[in-house]
């Protein structure tokens, strides 16, 4: 049907042409059997045009992409679209036309020549219309248009309060411990990591594991005592808990015990004992019988 109409034409625009200007033409009479795609083409370039038979309708070759961004940050929404001839690019949020630095010099939006909106800095706030919301790029020339996926555009945010910070714990030596807080809220959500007296805890000692918020510990050490703070992270920063104490006592030891002893009567006799612990442990001596003898011993020696 097209090739129809075109022949028609140009039919009506050889015979006008004609009749003003003195042309040759490499036939005598246009018939459907004489009139090639090349003949066309040839007769259709006497008044120096010719059919726009290359122009396409838009469509997009590139989709923009879902972004989280922090407040006061640069960002950009990828577009891209083809046709001809050229389109010409517009963005709508939430439905609604995205005002550009082409609408408004003072727009902290840029229409780039790519087609992508670039942000000079994510708003968020009352006071300003804030850029959070739902972006589509639209694609147009005279053929019509073509539109791009949704893509949603967050801002991330990390709030200040925890919603649970660690308590201190107490636990003696050899005993699990677990030391547990919620971050504060945020997106994305925050993750959760740990530091002991200001050093990251190193979570590749196989007894100490992480799942979200709780810090475990199967078998605590002395050295394992300390300042414990936990850390809420995500693109915007990161937060810092209260400091909970980790204290870890240690059971009573004998480092050396007495020992039987044979003495004359009436003299004195030292019966060591050596004892470890923490915090440190009292020694109280007994007997057999019951109580020692009041004023016949030195218990600032450990011995009577």
């Amino acid at each position: 049907m097209l090739l129809h109409l075109l022949r028609a034409l140009l039919q009506l625009n050889i015979y006008t042409q004609s009749k003003n200007t003195d042309i040759t033409l490499p036939f005598t009479s246009v018939t459907a059997k004489n009139l090639s795609h090349l003949d066309l083409e040839r007769a259709m370039d006497v008044n120096g045009s010719r059919p726009r038979l290359e122009d396409v309708p838009p469509r997009i070759v590139e989709d923009p992409s879902d972004l989280i961004v922090s407040k006061g940050e640069p960002a950009t929404l990828n577009c891209k679209a083809e046709g001809r001839p050229t389109p010409t690019v517009e963005w709508y949020k939430d439905g609604e036309h995205v005002e550009t630095n082409k609408d408004d010099p003072r727009s902290h939006r840029m229409l780039l020549p790519s087609g992508s909106l670039f942000f000079l800095r994510i708003v968020h706030g009352r006071r300003s219309k804030p850029d959070e919301g739902v972006y589509t790029c639209v694609a147009r020339n005279y053929l019509g248009e073509a539109v791009s996926r949704n893509a949603s555009l967050e801002v991330a945010i990390l709030r200040d309060d925890f919603r649970q910070p660690p308590n201190d714990v107490v636990v003696a030596a050899g005993e699990p411990a677990v030391l547990e807080c919620v971050p504060p809220r945020g997106h994305p959500e925050p993750t959760v990591s740990w530091k002991r007296n200001n050093v990251r805890v190193n979570d590749k000692d196989g007894r100490i594991s992480m799942r979200g918020g709780k810090l475990m510990i199967s078998h605590t050490r002395k050295s394992d005592a300390g300042m414990y703070v936990c850390v809420g992270t995500n693109m915007v920063g990161e937060r810092d808990s209260d400091p909970a104490e980790l204290v870890v006592f240690e059971r009573p030891v004998f480092i050396r015990r007495p020992v039987n002893q044979i003495v004359l009567a009436e003299e004195t006799v030292d019966f060591l004992c050596e004892v470890h612990g923490d915090p440190a442990p009292t020694v109280r001596w007994n007997r057999d019988e019951g109580e020692l003898p009041r004023g016949r011993q030195d218990s600032a020696y450990k011995h009577f």
